[in-house]
């Protein structure tokens, strides 16, 4: 009986520490968690104090005070007039939608035969096009310029060759292609071959089968493809001189002058400028739970 209350005594105490263990660790994750989310979200809250000081409090004093004494919404509003705000927007999304929507197509195009076809230096041209990702855009930003202005699509006065030469330079990239090659090599080949068999084209295959079932994956290239060309400054500072094609960061920048600038108003257009961003992530996040071709092939 003792015996048996020892072991019962050191399978409690084991027991335990065990739980004690797990807690412990648990805590230390959820408690990383929480300090790495406040430090990538604090730039952000600095923006929105400041965005919402007025002009008698100083926004450089030393120690910074975090809170505004008086807040107030004059420098969104002030933002609005100031600029042509809703020109700006519609432009930016103008081409982060139809950058956005040429990703999801050709690189979704570009991966179907790198995953599911047999054919000579394939192997090869997806290693070529992996090779490009080391390559930064301002290093081929000049080869790019030059072809975008021999096709008239810097400042046109058409419209469409404007938008055209901010979107076609970002319509596909490799990241892209590599993302949806990985995701159409995860299903299972017994699908396409199913779908041969019933007669459908390779087209209807990878339109009506394999699409469906990469949708997390396409969420995932969209969102990126999103921020990056909604937060996009570079190029389109160097293609555009005319306002009339302005996207949003070259606009909220417009409000910093050559001697001056009004931080308040550059915050608070740059958090207007965010908005878009998070609505978009959020309208694509449940496609992030999981797959839907879990469990379609049995037995």
């Amino acid at each position: 009986i003792l015996h048996c209350l020892k072991i019962n005594s050191i399978s409690y105490e084991e027991k335990v520490l065990k739980n004690f263990k797990s807690i412990s660790r648990g805590f230390f994750i959820h408690a990383t968690l929480i300090i790495v989310s406040l430090l990538s979200i604090f730039p952000f809250l600095w923006l929105l104090s400041t965005a919402l000081k007025g002009n008698s409090e100083n926004i450089f004093q030393y120690p910074p005070v975090f809170f505004p004494q008086e807040p107030t919404l004059a420098n969104f509003k002030g933002v609005w007039n100031q600029i042509p705000f809703m020109l700006y927007f519609l432009n930016s999304m103008v081409v982060a939608g139809f950058t956005v929507l040429l990703n999801l197509i050709l690189s979704a195009l570009a991966a179907y035969p790198l995953a599911r076809m047999e054919f000579r230096g394939k192997k090869t041209i997806f290693y070529a096009t992996l090779a490009t990702i080391m390559i930064p855009f301002q290093a081929i930003m000049l080869p790019v310029y030059l072809i975008v202005l021999k096709l008239h699509m810097v400042d046109s006065v058409n419209s469409v060759m404007g938008y055209l030469g901010l979107i076609l330079p970002f319509a596909v990239n490799a990241f892209g292609i590599f993302l949806m090659r990985q995701a159409f090599l995860a299903i299972p080949k017994e699908m396409e071959e199913a779908a041969f068999v019933d007669g459908c084209s390779v087209f209807q295959i990878w339109w009506k089968i394999l699409l469906p079932m990469v949708k997390p994956t396409l969420a995932v290239l969209a969102i990126f493809t999103f921020i990056g060309s909604w937060g996009e400054f570079l190029w389109p500072s160097i293609v555009l001189t005319k306002k009339a094609l302005y996207t949003l960061p070259v606009g909220v920048n417009d409000l910093q002058g050559m001697f001056s600038a009004n931080w308040r108003f550059i915050a608070a257009g740059s958090i207007i400028a965010t908005i878009p961003i998070l609505v978009f992530f959020i309208a694509m996040q449940r496609y992030f739970i999981s797959g839907e071709n879990d469990g379609a092939v049995k037995g």
